[in-house]
């Protein structure tokens, strides 16, 4: 979803740095925390090998969607692993930027991380690859699980992701979907990434025998979407003003909704509330990052429209042990930082992308490699003599040649799958065990040319 919104720009005075200086470099861990300078509590000595630098950007207080718990997880990892002595030794620095959903921000977020000798970028959200890529190819610095924002995550080759993306979550949204819907309708941003939507989750209805998709397109930072509701409830068939109302007679079987509209998804979803008591009765359904537990509580739990809703998200429900570590992490380690929701993709991609650099650095240390530098990661990434385990929270990741999908217009995913859940009982929860492969689904997609 790309915002439309140019900012002058101005210098970074906002960037959080996890430094690697002992105490003795200031003289006051107070005045450590104000200067940006010093250890932040959990960290300590890493010893004599070379610290390592990585940086980690999101936007922050824009009008479009945020994710101001990326950074902060990020934050939450350093101190994590510093306070275990680093990574094979080496002190982990990390650095964080405000991309601020502005192709501006971030591309300077990129060239700051190379001004500061960052070997990685590692769990980043930008909608602006073709600006934040560029600095980074030039200098040779590894992308490590993005997001998955944009399309030059799944095409520059120093782009290594941890996720399908946006496409993954799509198809397999419209494979879901397909099961038990007769006509849908998708509601998403009117904006260059929001045109490549449509066909996404036309080829899982497709692949599951179903008509596409009617597309309703929507403002990304629209405030009322009651519009947008009526437009989409007349697609599907389901306007009490066109087909008849409930108590007269009335019928909506088969009639689904979709809605991805980032962070105003929830804009959406009460614009629905407020119309659904006087419409039939329709099935919704979204992805995971415009919808989680969080908005499921605020739109009325159990009692709200998101109640049997289904959703599609990359990886194992929040609820599962597999996110014990780093539930446990945030819990030591973060302080009590509201931004970071366990529940939310952007947290769990974080984690994943860390788990990824942590592997590849020991990795390299088994290998005798005591100067990590971002050739040596690319050349590990590239050469993928190990897979990466992430606990069970993705398959096993390799960025081989081999590894590669055949997927149009997104060379790079290797990670094909997705997760069913559904809102139940006010809850999201599991609703089919294990991953979905959506690969096949994704490979078929027609061209949105």
């Amino acid at each position: 979803m790309t915002g439309r919104r140019r900012l002058i720009p101005r210098p970074f005075s906002r960037a959080r740095v996890i430094p690697i200086a002992s105490a003795a470099a200031c003289t006051a861990v107070i005045g450590s925390l104000l200067a940006g300078c010093g250890s932040l509590p959990g960290t300590g000595d890493a010893g004599e090998k070379d610290p390592i630098t990585v940086m980690t950007w999101a936007p922050e207080d824009t009008k479009a969607t945020n994710m101001p718990g990326m950074p902060a997880m990020a934050e939450a990892y350093a101190r994590w692993v510093n306070s275990r002595g680093g990574i094979r030794g080496h002190h982990l620095r990390v650095l964080t930027c405000n991309e601020r959903n502005d192709s501006v921000y971030a591309a300077q977020c990129a060239q700051r991380a190379v001004d500061a000798g960052a070997v990685a970028v590692v769990g980043s959200y930008s909608q602006f690859g073709r600006a934040f890529m560029s600095p980074l190819e030039v200098k040779g610095i590894p992308f490590i699980g993005g997001y998955g924002a944009s399309d030059e995550e799944f095409e520059s080759p120093l782009s290594y992701p941890v996720n399908g993306g946006q496409a993954s979550l799509l198809a397999g949204n419209g494979r879901q979907l397909a099961g038990d819907c007769k006509r849908v309708a998708l509601v998403r941003p009117d904006t260059i990434q929001g045109d490549k939507m449509p066909s996404l989750l036309n080829s899982g209805l497709t692949s599951g025998h179903r008509d596409p998709a009617k597309d309703i397109k929507a403002p990304e930072d629209g405030t009322d979407y009651s519009s947008e509701v009526n437009r989409a409830l007349d697609g599907v068939h389901a306007d009490p003003a066109v087909y008849g109302s409930p108590k007269a007679g009335g019928k909506a079987d088969g009639a689904c909704v979709s809605a991805s509209l980032g962070d105003h998804t929830d804009a959406f979803f009460d614009s629905f509330r407020r119309l659904q008591e006087e419409n039939l009765r329709v099935r919704v359904a979204s992805v995971l990052g415009s919808v989680g537990q969080s908005l499921v509580n605020r739109t009325g739990g159990s009692a709200g429209p998101l109640e049997g809703a289904d959703i599609t998200g990359w990886y194992p429900v929040a609820s599962d042990h597999r996110w014990d570590p780093m539930r446990k992490v945030i819990t030591d380690f973060a302080f009590d930082d509201n931004r970071i929701d366990p529940a939310d993709q952007g947290v769990q991609t974080t984690w994943i992308a860390y788990t990824v650099l942590r592997s590849l650095v020991e990795q390299l240390d088994d290998q005798g490699t005591e100067d990590i530098t971002s050739h040596a990661l690319q050349k590990a990434l590239d050469r993928g003599d190990r897979a990466v385990d992430t606990g069970g929270l993705t398959p096993k990741l390799r960025w081989r040649d081999e590894d590669m999908l055949a997927v149009q217009d997104f060379p790079r995913i290797v990670n094909g799958t997705v997760t069913y859940q559904v809102v139940r009982d006010g809850e999201l929860a599991a609703a089919r065990q294990g991953f979905v492969n959506v690969t096949s689904t994704l490979e078929r997609r027609p061209s949105d040319d």
